[in-house]
């Protein structure tokens, strides 16, 4: 059992962690950037210590501060949360060179699924469907050329190998596009993730967006939580997610699944993760890639099948079996992503003072947030607000639940997505399942 677990993180997600520990009878520890002072992982944490200026780089990226933090207070294991360093396979090599139980997957499985060409490598190997691709980086654009008229076939994607939630990635729709999308996704990857090594993949038109989310232990057992579906996302970015998924059949279920644990299996996974996947219109599906970590919208799952993740990501890095039995949704769950963006301005980001706040709540409302009136939204990190989830047991019943919460959340002082995701629950396409990645294209404010 641990006794002092630090959270390398900040927000919904520290808050959130906070609350299994104390469950469990685990004292928590917080770390701060000074922007974040005032923030409610720090109010109700066990401890908590400033690691630096606001800057992520000098504060919740510094691997150098937080250890000295965990080491400070005697913590004896390191939750990352999601984001910031919670897939840095040398963040969790240190945590282990030092005695602190990293929470989450080993060194070698981080940096496994984190480098996209050695993961699909992986997947080939373990029998999971992959895109069509070059199969390894690419080397010049004159390569990128022959490879895309030749094998794979227009229109084709270009991806940053080190990457992540949209960076270093262009669609290349013919041969004279080529050279500018090569040397626009390489200097975006090498700024984003000081690596600029790319490849290609068929684009697949008219994808829908699956995940599903496993667990595996110490002991080889691995299993499947079901799906949720993130294909309402902008600039591949999620903006909603759900489960189940409107798309999702009982075949493709039981398939994706099977799928999901090859590909945990495969590298002997440990922890909670997500193996995503595009589907495409026919119900084909290829592997796109693992995260090594807890969701954003892990929340989802755990309501329709009642289960909190944390706990057992938690139980997982102590060393206890899990089940090994998998598991399917008796609810509906939708969240939305309540961002501190103005949706009548392309989304352009809110940050500011939270003058006045009224919060949902009753029956099959769930609010996971770390705001409060008066709390500062500061600039320099991601712009959500909080995450609102509608349970219910059908699909429609939650939509209604959703329309509901949403008409009675309240936030003055920022722009916020609220006014999108309230047209969004009344759209018929929305409503009728009928969506997929490209959704968000044709999608108009009114």
């Amino acid at each position: 059992m641990f006794k002092k677990v630090l959270i390398a993180n900040r927000g919904e997600i520290a808050l959130r962690v906070i609350r299994t520990c104390r469950e469990m009878g685990i004292q928590t520890i917080a770390v701060y950037s000074t922007a974040d002072k005032d923030s409610l992982h720090v109010k109700f944490a066990d401890e908590a210590v400033c690691i630096g200026r606001p800057q992520s780089a000098d504060s919740y990226l510094n691997i150098q501060h937080i250890m000295a933090a965990a080491e400070i207070t005697n913590a004896d294991a390191i939750h990352p949360g999601y984001g910031f360093l919670a897939e840095n396979a040398k963040f969790s090599q240190i945590c282990q060179e030092h005695g602190i139980k990293f929470i989450g997957p080993t060194p070698a499985m981080i940096h496994g699924m984190g480098d996209k060409i050695t993961a699909k490598e992986t997947m080939i190997k373990a029998g999971v469907p992959v895109v069509p691709g070059s199969g390894g980086l690419l080397k010049s654009v004159e390569e990128a050329k022959l490879l895309a008229k030749e094998k794979v076939g227009y229109p084709v994607i270009l991806k940053a190998t080190a990457g992540g939630g949209g960076k270093g990635m262009r669609i290349v729709w013919d041969e004279s596009e080529m050279e500018k999308a090569y040397e626009t996704a390489k200097m975006e990857a090498a700024a984003s993730f000081k690596n600029d090594g790319i490849y290609m993949e068929k684009y697949v038109e008219e994808p829908h967006h699956i995940e599903i989310q496993i667990a595996g232990d110490q002991y080889g057992n691995v299993c499947h939580l079901s799906e949720r579906d993130c294909s309402i996302q902008r600039r591949h970015q999620k903006l909603v997610e759900e489960s189940p998924s409107p798309f999702m059949t009982p075949e493709l279920r039981e398939k994706m699944g099977a799928a999901a644990i090859k590909a945990a299996a495969a590298i002997n996974y440990e922890s909670v993760g997500t193996v995503e996947f595009l589907v495409d219109k026919n119900r084909d599906f290829y592997f796109m890639e693992m995260n090594t970590r807890i969701q954003v919208e892990h929340c989802v799952t755990e309501e329709v099948i009642n289960f909190d993740l944390i706990k057992e990501q938690i139980k997982i890095a102590m060393g206890e079996k899990i089940s090994g039995q998998n598991y399917f949704p008796e609810m509906h769950a939708i969240e939305c992503r309540i961002n501190a963006e103005d949706p009548y301005n392309d989304f352009r980001p809110s940050p500011g003072k939270i003058t006045e706040l009224n919060t949902p709540g009753g029956h099959g409302v769930r609010v996971d947030s770390h705001v409060y009136a008066g709390y500062v939204i500061p600039p320099y990190y991601d712009s959500m607000i909080s995450k609102l989830i509608a349970i219910a047991r059908t699909r429609e019943e939650a939509i209604h639940t959703m329309y509901r919460a949403l008409s009675e959340y309240v936030i003055e002082g920022v722009k916020t997505t609220i006014p999108f995701h309230l047209q969004l629950m009344q759209n018929e396409d929305f409503i009728n399942g009928n969506f997929t990645t490209k959704f968000l294209e044709t999608f108009k404010m009114k």
